[in-house]
């Protein structure tokens, strides 16, 4: 069964709405974006998430001090990265790892390769930010990777219109919505319903 993690949630109505819904993880963007939250704010969200829905701070080049502090404070389970990060300091900073790649070309696939974390996350080049453009990529670059289908997540332009196909194309084990949960750049219950519904309907 493909997993499903509702990214950039900011508001106890959103979180409350996608645990509900069935989600499998929650994301928390620590980096600049118009979905950044506090830590402080995101620990409070993280009380009233289920142990057994992950909690994912995403990050952009943060210090690794400031990965640790964040991953202690609110309880994550996995810390994302977007940025420039090397294999190297990705193993100094010793926490649970999803690496995040944006995808333009086939080598930005193969680059993933280079790195020993517990999951990659495949998206859209940004256009504002990193990651969050809203505008799937090409698919077919996953195609004979070498990426193991267990340790990929998908991301970039999701909803509930393409995530069937999406799944069936590349079989990921998790699929990664922000915008496409979203209603005039906000996060919308209803919306989250919907794209968790088309994921479980794909898999009947």
């Amino acid at each position: 069964m493909t997993k499903v993690k509702i990214c950039g949630l900011t508001e106890e109505a959103h979180v409350r709405a996608a645990v509900e819904a069935g989600a499998d993880a929650i994301g928390f963007v620590f980096a600049p974006s118009r979905r950044e939250i506090t830590m402080d704010a995101a620990k409070k969200l993280a009380a009233i998430i289920p142990e057994n829905v992950l909690k994912i701070g995403v990050f952009v080049n943060a210090p690794r001090e400031v990965l640790r502090e964040t991953y202690q404070t609110v309880g994550l389970d996995y810390i994302q990265l977007h940025g420039e990060e090397t294999p190297e300091f990705i193993q100094e900073v010793g926490l649970p790892s999803i690496k995040a790649v944006s995808v333009k070309e086939i080598a930005d696939v193969e680059k993933a390769l280079q790195y020993d974390v517990d999951y990659y996350l495949f998206d859209a080049p940004g256009i504002a930010y990193k990651g969050g453009s809203g505008i799937p990529f090409d698919w077919t670059l996953l195609q004979n990777s070498g990426i193991p289908k267990e340790k990929l997540i998908l991301a970039g332009g999701l909803h509930k219109e393409n995530v069937q196909e999406a799944i069936h194309r590349v079989q990921p084990f998790m699929v990664d919505v922000s915008s496409g949960v979203e209603i005039n750049q906000r996060k919308d219950e209803r919306a989250i319903q919907q794209f968790m519904k088309a994921v479980r309907d794909e898999e009947r």
